[in-house]
């Protein structure tokens, strides 16, 4: 969705000017390029690419096809929402941007709070959901090609582990002049320094490896999402600083060791996903043994399809997602790796 309100907002990436119009997209009255729009989202990426990008551009870290629609949050999904709900305090009026924004689907989740959202990625792997109901750019979020002081809350999920340490401090430099004074910002992510805890999901991750090559469940798509993660923040004071350096503090944290839900998600989650892509091939639902993918993305659409309907494996699932908050309420006072953190834009230094 390409919004008359995303034009009050969306700028050049190379001028910084305010776009005009130009259906099915967009141009700068400056340097005069045009901005294509007809996929539905605003692409405004920088002409010179930057020479670090992500592998989240690959086209094989998305075969099984996650992206294409939105489920109802659930298990890992929920308990992220859920913090950044508690987190933001999301209300009508809020003006919010969504960096590193993946397919939507959190936009889509968040809606019904009233606030206006903005999603923008480098990759254009966006759910079919998010087309039609949010206003998407592509661009980078070390050139955001967003006005100043536009959005008084953002946030970023599973995005800052993605990014060398300059490209994190760019980065968070950019979320800080977008935000208004005062303005609020939500991550999830991890530092490198992981507490005593991390010993129970290291056994839960040995354990779902071994099941791995036995065959008993696939995690190779996981292993190359994961391959990409540079791991800038060495600790959590190494947060506060890095934090300090972009103009924020650190208002808020909640510290996060998903043992139970490393064993829900990589385990039980990924054993079912298994069996119903060995099902889609048996039955012929998944296209054969032609494309190696197509049983996973038929398996992960029949998952899908089950949870909408609100039936058995719906209400199972939101069990073992209410079994997943102990690693909240258990740990969440005890410093580990991952983290839900609440950034504060601090006021501008007085010379």
């Amino acid at each position: 969705m390409i919004s008359p309100a995303l034009f009050t907002v969306a700028r050049c990436p190379e001028c910084r000017i305010a776009l005009a119009p130009q259906p099915p997209g967009a141009v700068c009255p400056t340097c005069q390029r045009v901005f294509d729009g007809s996929r539905g989202y605003l692409d405004l990426r920088p002409i010179e690419a930057f020479a670090e990008q992500t592998k989240y551009l690959d086209e094989a870290l998305h075969v099984d096809a996650r992206h294409e629609t939105v489920a109802p949050p659930l298990l890992g999904s929920k308990i992220r929402n859920d913090q950044l709900r508690a987190f933001l305090e999301l209300a009508p009026g809020d003006r919010v941007v969504d960096l590193g924004c993946g397919s939507g689907r959190a936009m889509i989740w968040n809606r019904d709070t009233g606030a206006s959202f903005t999603g923008i990625d480098i990759s254009a792997f966006f759910a079919s959901e998010s087309l039609d109901q949010c206003d998407l750019l592509l661009g980078d979020l070390r050139r955001l090609p967003l006005a100043d002081a536009s959005f008084n809350k953002a946030w970023s999920l599973d995005v800052l582990e993605h990014l060398s340490p300059q490209a994190l401090h760019d980065m968070l430099a950019e979320a800080n002049r977008v935000l208004s004074d005062d303005g609020a910002m939500f991550v999830y992510t991890h530092v490198r320094k992981n507490g005593p805890l991390a010993l129970g999901v290291r056994l839960v991750n040995r354990l779902s490896g071994l099941l791995h090559r036995l065959g008993l469940l696939d995690l190779g798509t996981e292993w190359l999402r994961k391959s990409d993660h540079l791991n800038p923040i060495a600790d959590h004071d190494d947060l506060r600083r890095v934090a300090a350096a972009a103009g924020f503090e650190v208002e808020r944290i909640t510290y996060y060791t998903p043992i139970i839900g490393a064993f829900v998600e990589n385990i039980l989650t990924r054993m079912a996903e298994q069996l119903m892509a060995r099902r889609s091939r048996t039955t012929g639902a998944g296209g054969g043994g032609s494309d190696p993918g197509a049983a996973v993305r038929a398996a992960r659409a029949d998952a899908k399809t089950r949870l909408r309907k609100r039936g058995p494996v719906y209400w199972a699932t939101r069990a073992a997602t209410g079994v997943m908050y102990l690693d909240v309420w258990l740990w969440g006072r005890f410093s580990s790796g991952p983290f839900f953190a609440r950034l504060r834009k601090l006021p501008p230094a007085t010379p």
